[in-house]
């Protein structure tokens, strides 16, 4: 007879068979019974205590009664169909109605039997009822694992309970698992590990995790879970980051040299801050390691990472190296070689640009300057990474908005030179502690927490559609004192024509509160081709037009320190994320500005909070955790990271304090053992060592 372990295929396990088998991987990904084990509930129904009938009342969220049915009968019609019972015990009685699945209920149900019902109690009519109760006969004789004293909820789907593998099915397939399995359950953490935080024994915590004896119990069996989920992340995140430290030699950025100093000293147009200062020591400190440096640095918006990343590139340059820098779009590659351009001028170094729009004529004059040296910065798209583009000696690559790039994209410009170039990868997007630990837990990072001297704080402010026209008098206001003003629509996806249609009837409107020829306004939107895209820009920015009405394509790209006004229309259809960077697209000159969220009236319980958090703070990181409490972290991580966050039983909103201790406990292991060699970690060797990376436990047990 085949063993049945944690790696066997689902339809092996008693139940289940090849169609429950298949479904089950279609709808929930359980492939395994390991998988399976790790599906775990998401609530608890406490089936500790029992109610008499007359203690119930009609504001209680949820009670179990122990009662006989005393009465059934179907009453109304079509539509208002319905079954009702009567059950009663020593105290009273109470109604019992079912609108669904009539038939079948009827048909299970036995007159005058005893029954354990569950469900929310309600009063109608002056008549105390459960509706759809969770219902099952009474027998002393019942136990499952655990003694039910907590009952686990599964998540599940329409198609899986046609084929009984409803809550309850789902219940009792859990416990043949752990019954088939649990002797064979190997622990997965080192015994020091174990002893030393107090953590239960693996076998015991997925025992318990599905069928708790007590709620003490439960959060023992939690507890271990999670220790162990984050634990290994942060193991093979910071093992990778040891090993690149010791596998790829860097360069040797050894000088602080005539460059640095002559930018520094003459150049600069504003003193750094305290934070722009600190993170330069700590880029200096990685590129004299002889190691390559991979870093990221986050800063919010308008919080001097360019500067940061230009100095580092003159430091690549006294060194004798090349260095590029990789933006998403032509426009934010446009903006950022005008920008430097005009902080360095023509004497300290040779700045190109390449993008799709570069011509083929131009493209041959700077593919030879950088193969001959004579190119010291290229800064471009996606262009960088074709396989023509070839440098001399390429020391530094900086990458801005990361998150919009793939890890493949990034290894291409790596493979550039034959020692890997030092890695400098930038975010205006702030990143909470607990998800760049996890997401980027094999980087080092930086943060700029500090805005520039003498910038004033965007207010922010919230109306409804009734304050249109106040909205309209403060434009033009505004408008009078020479300023500029953004009009921002939601746009999900650029090819939605039902937002298209949206932006055009906002511009009418605005087009007859802002005639022509005393206001002009620009358009963009994502149905633009790139040149159209970038004369309407233009023209807002040299200040030829007072408005730019635009879709989300301003989010990133747009720097008008003129622009003192942002008024995102339907705020409440913004993630906090898009609101936060939009917002900081104004406030980048010395004038007060103004951040203005319009919305319709109805709006969800989150809608509220995420337009609230604007209006209260312009800390982009605490932004940050309220969007990452909201949307969890695998919406803010995208796709390419989902693989990473696909946790079953930590929550990074609410386990930071676990997450960082965790991942002290990591980095103390690889201090006294870099290579895993001693006897006690044999267990945490053998889980590096699985092949691929992926984070699941069926692979070592």
């Amino acid at each position: 007879m085949r063993e049945i372990t944690k790696i066997t295929p689902i339809e092996y396990l008693k139940g289940i068979g090849p169609k429950k088998g298949e479904l089950l991987r279609k709808d929930l990904e359980i492939q395994t019974i390991g998988e399976l084990l790790h599906h775990y509930p998401f609530r608890y129904i406490d089936k500790t205590k029992f109610h008499k009938i007359n203690q119930v009342q009609g504001q209680m969220n949820g009670v179990q009664i122990i009662g006989r049915l005393v009465d059934i009968k179907e009453m109304g019609e079509k539509r208002s169909r319905r079954l009702v019972g009567r059950l009663a015990d020593d105290t009273g009685t109470l109604e019992l109605v079912w609108f669904r699945s009539i038939t079948w209920i009827k048909k299970n149900l036995q007159l005058n039997a005893v029954y354990i019902i569950y469900g929310k109690p309600h009063m109608f009519n002056q008549t105390l009822s459960i509706t759809h109760p969770e219902i099952e006969p009474y027998r002393n004789t019942d136990k499952l694992v655990g003694d039910r004293s907590l009952q686990p909820v599964y998540s599940t789907t329409e198609k899986l309970k046609r084929i009984g593998l409803d809550a309850k099915g789902m219940q009792r397939l859990q416990e043949t698992a752990i019954k088939t399995v649990y002797k064979y359950l190997e622990e997965t953490l080192p015994s020091y590990l174990l002893s030393q935080y107090k953590l239960m024994p693996y076998s015991e915590a997925l025992r318990a995790i599905h069928f708790p004896q007590s709620q003490e119990e439960l959060q023992e069996a939690i507890r271990r879970l999670k220790f162990e989920e984050l634990f290994f992340i942060q193991l093979k995140l910071l093992h990778n980051k040891q090993l690149n430290t010791i596998r790829f030699k860097g360069h040797l950025f050894s000088d602080v040299g005539e460059k640095f100093h002559a930018f520094y000293q003459k150049k600069l147009p504003f003193p750094l801050t305290n934070a722009q200062k600190r993170v330069i020591k700590e880029i200096r400190k990685d590129t004299r390691t002889g190691a390559q440096m991979n870093r990221l640095l986050q800063g919010d918006v308008g919080s001097g990472k360019t500067v940061v990343a230009l100095m580092t590139m003159l430091l690549a340059i006294d060194n004798g190296y090349q260095a590029c820098m990789m933006a998403p779009t032509e426009i934010l590659a446009q903006q950022h070689y005008n920008g430097i351009v005009e902080l360095l001028g023509a004497d300290l170094a040779n700045i190109a640009l390449l993008t799709g729009s570069t011509t083929a004529k131009n493209r041959k004059i700077i593919h030879a300057g950088l193969e001959s040296g004579e190119i010291n910065i290229l800064i471009g798209t996606h262009a960088l990474i074709e396989d023509k583009v070839q440098f001399k000696d390429l020391g530094l690559v900086i990458i801005d908005e990361q998150h919009r790039f793939g890890v493949e994209q990034r290894a291409k410009l790596w493979r550039k030179n034959k020692i890997p170039p030092h890695m400098l990868v930038m975010t205006a997007t702030p990143i909470p502690r607990t998800l760049a630990m996890t997401l980027y837990g094999d980087l080092d990072i930086s943060v700029i927490d500090e805005l520039p001297a003498g910038r004033k704080p965007i207010k922010t402010l919230h109306y409804f559609e009734k304050s249109r026209l106040r909205v309209f008098g403060f434009m033009k206001e505004e408008i009078r004192k020479k300023r500029q003003i953004y009009v921002v629509y939601p746009l999900i996806t650029e090819s939605e024509k039902l937002d298209l249609l949206y932006l055009e009837a906002g511009l009418e409107n605005l087009a007859q509160e802002f005639p022509l020829p005393e206001y002009k306004i620009s358009i963009v939107h994502g149905k633009m081709t790139p040149k159209e895209k970038e004369f309407e820009m233009q023209r807002f920015v040299k200040g030829e037009t007072q408005i730019m009405v635009a879709t989300t394509v301003i989010e990133v790209g747009v720097n008008v320190p003129n622009a003192t006004v942002m008024i995102i229309e339907n705020a409440e259809r913004f993630g906090l994320s898009q609101l936060h960077q939009l917002r900081g697209r104004v406030g980048r000159g010395a004038e007060q500005s103004y951040c203005i969220l319009m919305s319709g009236n109805k709006l969800s319980k989150e809608g509220k909070e995420r337009l609230s958090t604007m209006v209260r703070t312009n800390d982009g990181f605490e932004v940050a955790e309220v969007d990452l409490k909201l949307r969890g972290p695998g919406d803010m991580s995208g796709t390419q990271q989902s693989g990473v966050l696909e946790l079953k039983i930590a929550d990074l909103a609410q386990d930071q304090n676990l997450l960082a201790s965790v991942r002290q406990i990591v980095i103390n292991i690889f201090d006294e053992d870099p290579k895993l060699q001693l006897p006690k970690n044999e267990l945490l060797l053998k889980y590096i060592n699985v092949k691929p990376s992926a984070i699941t436990w069926d692979k070592i047990s």
